[in-house]
């Protein structure tokens, strides 16, 4: 039996060893794993927080793009890799909060086979209607709809998403029902919002700012936690009256468990200090909401939107299998 002495000194080696590891890393270029297509929102933030890096600590990043399953393959792939910090993975709501909750199985378990590093963003829907609809405040739409149930359209950037969830919510805590629309995105549901076909459209406060500026829609309220700098003058969902209809996509770096802890705050600091710069801040903030940074902010994050969508989930019946 080994003697407190020894695993005392053996904890102390390993300390130390990590240590060292963590102050020569990296000593190779670092995959990025990308749930998603090349273009899309997730790849552009991905990408600009990995030239960040690159640009401040000279490290070399390979990005990987791997799409499919709602952003389950590329997750899987990063949970499977090699725990030594030379692969990391863009997260998201919907792969690490959502789909857990969604899908019947998944091959992956967001909170044992993947550790957190650190949020990048963290982006809130927009409740948004048609600039001719008869709606200047939520409280005007949710009336509309409680006067003919089951007769109004919501639509969303797709079954599951966090645009589909949050209109769940909302409907439960103002006690109404809309009829939703999934579309494969934006693109897609835009025109029909434009054209009178659809009655409220969920999606991202950045989706929606160039149609906003346009004046081509309105957006009643946001579903953040106050007031985003880039829409000043919209309010909230809380201050508009329904409270806990809180939502948003945010977006994170995650590495395989077991990832040495060194690595981590490693990654952690690093990024960090790319997400100060003045120039970040601005873009991210402006269009979003500040996002507290650190592998414990993270994890927080992460178990509480677990157990919050999961709620949703279960309460408004959605599956995918």
């Amino acid at each position: 039996m080994m003697s407190a002495y020894r695993i005392a000194l053996l904890l102390l080696v390993t300390v130390f060893a990590t240590e060292a590891f963590a102050a020569g890393y990296p000593e190779r270029p670092i995959r990025m794993i990308v749930p998603f297509p090349p273009g899309g929102g997730t790849d552009i933030l991905a990408r600009m927080v990995a030239n960040g890096l690159s640009e401040t600590n000279g490290w070399q990043f390979v990005i990987d793009n791997r799409p499919g399953a709602g952003g389950n393959i590329g997750v899987e792939l990063a949970a499977k890799a090699v725990p030594d910090g030379y692969t990391i993975a863009m997260g998201q709501t919907s792969n690490l909060a959502v789909n857990p909750n969604l899908y019947s199985s998944l091959p992956y378990d967001s909170l044992k086979d993947l550790t957190p590093v650190t949020l990048v963003s963290s982006m809130p829907i927009a409740i948004m209607v048609w600039t001719k609809a008869p709606y200047a405040t939520l409280g005007e739409l949710i009336t509309a709809a409680k006067a003919k149930p089951n007769s109004l359209t919501l639509a969303s950037t797709g079954h599951g998403t966090i645009g589909h969830l949050s209109g769940e919510l909302l409907q439960r805590v103002a006690g109404v029902k809309f009829i939703h629309v999934p579309y494969k995105g934006a693109a897609q549901a835009f025109p029909d919002l434009l054209g009178g076909r659809l009655a409220v459209f969920h999606a991202s406060v950045e989706t929606a700012l160039p149609q906003i500026q346009a004046g081509t829609i309105r957006a009643l309220a946001v579903t953040a936690v106050k007031r985003v700098l880039a829409l000043p003058g919209v309010p909230t969902v809380a201050e508009s009256g329904y409270h806990g209809v809180e939502a948003s996509t945010w977006f994170g770096l995650v590495v395989p468990a077991r990832t040495p802890a060194p690595i981590v705050a490693h990654l952690s600091a690093a990024t960090a200090r790319v997400l100060s710069k003045p120039d970040m801040r601005e873009r991210l903030v402006s269009a979003g909401e500040e996002v507290k940074i650190g592998p414990e902010a993270f994890a927080a994050l992460l178990r509480g939107e677990l157990a919050k969508w999961g709620m949703v989930v279960k309460e408004a019946g959605i599956r995918v299998e």
